[in-house]
C-alpha cells in the first residue's frame, strides 16, 4: 500500500494543477491554447485521481479494464447525445 507522503505530494501536485487551471483562464491565451491546456491538465488529474485515491493502480488488470470500458461507453454515448441535439 501507498504511504501518506505520497498521498499528501499527489495532493499538492492536484492543487497545483487546478492552480494553473486558473491562471491559464486568467493569461489571456488564445481560447483553443487555452483550451486544450485545460483539457490536458484536467486529463492528467483524472489519472491521478483514478490511479492513486481510486487504487486503481494496486488492483488487477482486469478492474481497470472494466472501468476503462465503462468511460469508453460513457464517453460515446455523451457524443452520441451531442451529435443528436445538433
Amino acid at each position: 500500500m501507498t504511504s501518506t507522503k505520497l498521498y499528501a505530494v499527489i495532493y499538492v501536485a492536484l492543487f497545483v494543477m487546478a492552480t494553473a487551471q486558473v491562471l491559464v483562464e486568467f493569461a489571456g491565451l488564445s481560447y483553443w491554447l487555452g483550451f486544450w491546456l485545460i483539457l490536458a491538465l484536467s486529463a492528467v488529474k483524472a489519472l491521478l485521481v483514478a490511479g492513486y485515491y481510486q487504487h486503481l493502480l494496486f488492483e488487477p488488470r482486469s478492474i481497470t479494464y472494466l472501468m476503462v470500458t465503462g468511460l469508453v461507453a460513457a464517453l460515446g454515448l455523451t457524443l452520441a447525445a451531442a451529435y443528436s441535439i445538433t
